[in-house]
């Protein structure tokens, strides 16, 4: 089903949540061949955009080579700080949209940055935060928030209208209070209630692991789309399995094959992009969520981590599915 963020169309319900190391333009190519209908890339300070930190530009390479609907997240408190790395960023990379994290629960940036989701405790300042990268740049602004900040303070509802009343063009709810950080069960309720007091699009985030999963969110929150994001990790295979099982179609399980194939693929992008330590060393975790379950990975993977060899990695890999052949 296509829908819009905007202006922007989005061809389906699936998408791409932003993952720290994880949702960088290697890895959103994978999900792109999936059929993801948008993502997020991964949070990107604004303070070091404006300040022109070399390392953090670095981090959005490769963005030019997506072809689908792609938000770069940003994160901070000072709304002129978010508004003006806002501007540099559609300037320079021209994404289909901004997104502003107000929902990272991590405590350096939600305590003492006063970022991610300590800026649901300010409605004040989401405002101006929202209204000010609104007005700085000509692409839709969307924004990722939480429940609440604990289950004291569930206001994800009033956030949502002030987001919308700023400007915002979607609005995401990871439906977990920034106390439970990732663990416990997501409230799909809360998710309902804010579709139902808002006028623009809302998506759902937040324990969907299954096309099953999808589509109750969607049928249970009446939500626009779903955004999934730790339960692709070694799978990337469920997000056309959830566009398939949506459209009434039966969806295949990716053999152990299929598994390191695209362990290779992975690493194969993230060297587009990287060097070849760096390329090595991030696709570890990666070959660790691709293999597990399946036999002897353990062995597998402790080769892996001795080594920041392109070739010895692939060696590896290649003698390892030889096994399932």
């Amino acid at each position: 089903m296509e829908w819009y963020i905007g202006n922007v169309k989005i061809k389906n319900q699936i998408g791409l949540a932003p993952m720290a190391g994880v949702s960088n333009p290697s890895y959103m190519k994978i999900c792109e061949e999936m059929g993801a209908g948008f993502a997020i890339s991964e949070l990107i300070s604004s303070e070091a955009i404006v300040r022109g930190n070399k390392k953090t530009f670095d981090m959005l390479n490769g963005f030019d080579t997506l072809s689908f609907p792609v938000g770069i997240q940003l994160f901070g408190s000072n709304p002129d700080t978010i508004s003006n790395a806002a501007k540099i960023i559609y300037d320079k990379f021209k994404p289909s949209f901004i997104d502003i994290n107000m929902g990272c629960p991590v405590p350096k940036v939600a305590v003492r940055a006063g970022s991610g989701s300590a800026l649901l405790k300010n409605p004040d300042k989401v405002y101006e935060i929202v209204s000010r990268t609104v007005s700085s740049v000509s692409c839709p602004v969307t924004v990722k928030i939480r429940s609440g900040w604990d289950k004291e303070h569930i206001n994800a509802v009033d956030i949502a209208k002030v987001c919308e009343r700023a400007g915002a063009s979607l609005i995401t709810i990871h439906a977990r209070t920034r106390s439970q950080g990732y663990s416990g069960k997501a409230d799909w309720d809360i998710i309902k209630a804010v579709k139902k007091c808002v006028n623009i699009p809302v998506c759902g985030n937040g324990d969907v692991r299954s096309p099953e999963d999808a589509k109750k969110m969607l049928s249970y929150t009446s939500c626009d789309a779903v955004m999934i994001g730790r339960a692709l990790l070694g799978n990337p295979w469920l997000i056309r399995n959830c566009i398939s099982y949506l459209e009434g179609k039966s969806y295949i399980i990716p053999s152990n094959v299929d598994k390191i194939e695209m362990a290779k693929k992975h690493l194969d992008y993230l060297l587009k992009f990287k060097s070849e330590k760096e390329a090595t060393l991030e696709i570890r975790s990666h070959i660790a969520w691709y293999l597990k379950g399946m036999p002897k990975s353990l062995d597998v993977k402790n080769k892996i981590f001795q080594t920041t060899n392109y070739r010895d990695i692939l060696n590896i890999l290649n003698e390892y599915e030889e096994e399932f052949k």
